[in-house]
């Protein structure tokens, strides 16, 4: 791990706070190749307190635009309350559908089948990746910046499981998040077919690379809806049409 990669990844780690807006990082610091992003990744994990608890992914844009990132032990949530830094004055979420890894895959330079990994996944859960753009709109920060900064992930709360045979199926899923008389209701669609699709992506093509995956690890793979805007201190309904449904309320993280 060079300097600059420790650097880096020391300045993004301080801006995990309340209310930043960062300006773009300086020339000397800042990735330009995917290569140079993910080791900024590798070393926020090697100087991070906690040990990570998840991932996030997609399908890669291209070849060399890969869509993943570490989502921390600590930052990862569960029950009727969910804290988490505002963005923009309120709570910013994404509704997606979190794979809990029963089995742990270690590095393996031949990869791991679909069976394999099948097989490696426990429980399926409804999930809100929490969202927290730590770049100032007009800061400039392109693609790798944004991608060694762990692709504006805050965190992650594991809502309750569903049945993992309708969980693969999920194409397309119906969600509404109620708050009071506030309905925002979607004609959900995964972005990449099936939400299992980018883990049989994510697993081999990073234990090709020398990373292991533990047992107790969630994986999300892309929002049904996009970013969802909430107020915090709101009793809040949660349903996934045909999946199930919960209640949780968003308590703003100073």
């Amino acid at each position: 791990m060079n300097s600059n990669s420790n650097q880096a990844a020391r300045e993004l780690l301080s801006h995990r706070v309340a209310g930043m807006k960062a300006p773009r990082m300086s020339e000397l610091l800042r990735p330009n190749t995917l290569e140079e992003a993910l080791e900024i990744q590798s070393a926020m994990i090697a100087l991070h307190s906690d040990k990570v608890g998840g991932w996030k992914c997609l399908l890669p844009l291209s070849e060399d635009k890969f869509i993943v990132a570490p989502i921390f032990a600590n930052s990862i949530q569960r029950g009727e309350r969910c804290e988490l830094f505002a963005d923009n004055s309120q709570a910013r979420v994404e509704p997606e559908i979190a794979f809990v890894l029963a089995k742990s895959l270690p590095a393996n330079p031949a990869g791991y089948s679909e069976a394999q990994i099948n097989d490696a996944i426990g429980s399926c859960h409804m999930a809100l990746e929490l969202i927290q753009a730590r770049f100032a709109e007009d800061s400039g920060a392109e693609f790798y910046e944004v991608l060694a900064d762990c692709l504006v992930n805050q965190g992650l709360f594991i809502g309750p499981e569903i049945e993992r045979d309708k969980a693969f199926l999920a194409a397309k899923v119906d969600i509404s998040i109620t708050q009071e008389e506030q309905v925002q209701a979607f004609s959900g669609k995964h972005p990449n077919s099936l939400p299992q699709n980018p883990i049989y992506w994510l697993i081999n093509t990073m234990t090709r690379r020398g990373m292991e995956f533990a047992a107790g690890e969630a994986i999300i793979t892309g929002s049904y809806c996009g970013v969802v805007e909430v107020d915090f201190d709101q009793p809040t309904l949660i349903q996934y049409e045909g999946l199930g449904e919960y209640s949780i309320t968003f308590d703003e993280k100073k």
